[in-house]
């Protein structure tokens, strides 16, 4: 099944073979918690200093984020549109790259070991799906790497969702 690899290049190296191993998960797979839950376990493994990974999914008929698979301590259930860091990236379309959630106005705090915040839009044929969230307990924790290598990993999600 699935082995623990030891990432030993480069930062992109060592998402370039994150990239190849959540293609190899997803392969053949239609299930979206199936596939939501593995991408979760495989970033939660692959990434240093993070307390917690997972996802919210859009339920456009309530207009808010409900929270779906994920790594890390229970979590808010319900983010309302353009709230905290995940609603905003929903309102914005764009990825949310925070360094310190307390200088975020409108922050949630569902955990208050969480320092910094990196959160990537999902997108369905154009329209918001979800979000790819992910946590840290130190500030400054995410940079324009981790930015760009998680936003081609939720491109790798769009295609099996």
């Amino acid at each position: 099944m699935f082995q623990t690899i030891t990432y030993n290049g480069t930062r992109e190296e060592n998402y370039d073979l994150l990239l190849k191993q959540l293609h190899a998960l997803l392969e053949g797979e239609e299930d979206l918690i199936a596939n939501l839950s593995n991408a979760a376990s495989l970033l939660n493994q692959f990434l240093d200093d993070v307390n917690w990974v997972g996802f919210y999914l859009w339920k456009e008929a309530d207009n808010q984020l409900v929270l779906g698979p994920f790594q890390g301590l229970p979590a808010c259930v319900r983010i309302p549109y353009g709230r905290g860091v995940c609603g905003t990236a929903v309102k914005d379309g764009e990825t949310q790259l925070i360094e310190d959630v307390h200088q975020f106005e409108g922050h949630i705090a569902c955990d208050a070991a969480s320092q910094s915040e990196v959160v990537v839009p999902i997108f369905k044929d154009t329209k918001i799906f979800g979000v790819l969230d992910i946590d840290s307990p130190s500030k400054n924790r995410f940079d324009e790497v981790d930015k760009e290598y998680l936003e081609k990993f939720t491109r790798v999600l769009e295609k099996h969702i």
